[in-house]
C-alpha cells in the first residue's frame, strides 16, 4: 500500500483534508462540498447545520482513548452512566470504551469523510455542545434538525450524506449527529482491515504509547466488525447516482 493512503487510512496525515471555514474544522473536499450543498437546503427549511468536530487524527485518538483507559475521562455504559474501571477486566474496559470511542487508527474521522453536526440555530453561541442522545432526539434541541435530516437521507437527497451509526448494531452506540460521505468513505473502508489495523496499533505497542494495546491487539478479530467496519447494509443504495 502507498505510503500516503496508508496514512490517511490511519489519521497519520492532514494532506487530504481542507479548511470548512464556518467552523474551522478539517473536511475531506468532497465531504464539504456536499456538506455546503446541504447547509444550503437546511437554511431555507430555518436550520443552520454546523460541523462541530471533523477530521481528527491518530494523535488526537489516542489522546481521548489513553485518557479513558487511564480514568482521566468517564468511561460509560450503553445508557450513558459512568463505569466503574477498577472494577474492570482489562478486555471489558476495552469494549466498554469502544462503545462510544473509535480505537485510533479505526476512526472515519480520520478520513476526513466523516464529521459531527449540529443546528447553530437551535442554540445560544455560547452554548456548550455535549453530543449526547438527549440533545439529538426528536425532542431534544437538535431534535427538528435531525428529523428534516431523516427526510432527506431517506428520499436520496443529502448528496451522498449518510448515517453511519444511525441503528445499534451492538458495537458502536448510535450517534445521529455523526454524518458521513459514502462515496469516499466506502473507498477508504474498502482499503481499511483488521491486520493493517493491527500492525498500526502493534507500532504503538512496541513504543508503550497506547494503553491496553495487548488486550485490543488480541481481541482484533472481534473487535473490528464490531466496531470499525460499517456493513455494506447501512450506506445508501443509491451511490451510483452521486
Amino acid at each position: 500500500m502507498h505510503q500516503l493512503l496508508r496514512n490517511i487510512l490511519f489519521g497519520l496525515t492532514d494532506a487530504h483534508v481542507i479548511l470548512e471555514p464556518v467552523s474551522g474544522q478539517l473536511m475531506h473536499p468532497e465531504a464539504l462540498t456536499a456538506f455546503d450543498q446541504l447547509r444550503r437546503d437546511a437554511r431555507k427549511a430555518g436550520f443552520d447545520p454546523k460541523v462541530v468536530s471533523g477530521f481528527r487524527d491518530f494523535e488526537r485518538q489516542r489522546t481521548i482513548w489513553n485518557a479513558k483507559a487511564s480514568g482521566q475521562r468517564p468511561v460509560l455504559d450503553s445508557a450513558g452512566q459512568p463505569l466503574d474501571v477498577a472494577r474492570m477486566s482489562p478486555e471489558e474496559i476495552v469494549f466498554a470504551i469502544l462503545r462510544w470511542s473509535a480505537l485510533p487508527g479505526g476512526s472515519r474521522h480520520h478520513w476526513g469523510t466523516d464529521f459531527d453536526v449540529i443546528d447553530a440555530a437551535a442554540v445560544p453561541e455560547d452554548y456548550r455542545v455535549q453530543l449526547t442522545p438527549e440533545e439529538v432526539a426528536d425532542e431534544g434541541v437538535f431534535g427538528p434538525f435531525h428529523c428534516w435530516l431523516d427526510e432527506r437521507i431517506a428520499e436520496g437527497h443529502s448528496y451522498g450524506l449518510f448515517r453511519p451509526y444511525g441503528a445499534d448494531r451492538g458495537g458502536v452506540a448510535p450517534e445521529r449527529w455523526h454524518l458521513s460521505y459514502a462515496p469516499r468513505a466506502k473507498e477508504f473502508q474498502q482499503l481499511h482491515c483488521a491486520q493493517s489495523l493491527r500492525e498500526q496499533l502493534q507500532l504503538c505497542q512496541a513504543d508503550g504509547d497506547l494503553a491496553l494495546a495487548d488486550t485490543v491487539c488480541g481481541a482484533m478479530e472481534a473487535i473490528y466488525p464490531r466496531f470499525v467496519e460499517v456493513p455494506e447494509s447501512a450506506y445508501p443504495t443509491n451511490m451510483d447516482r452521486l
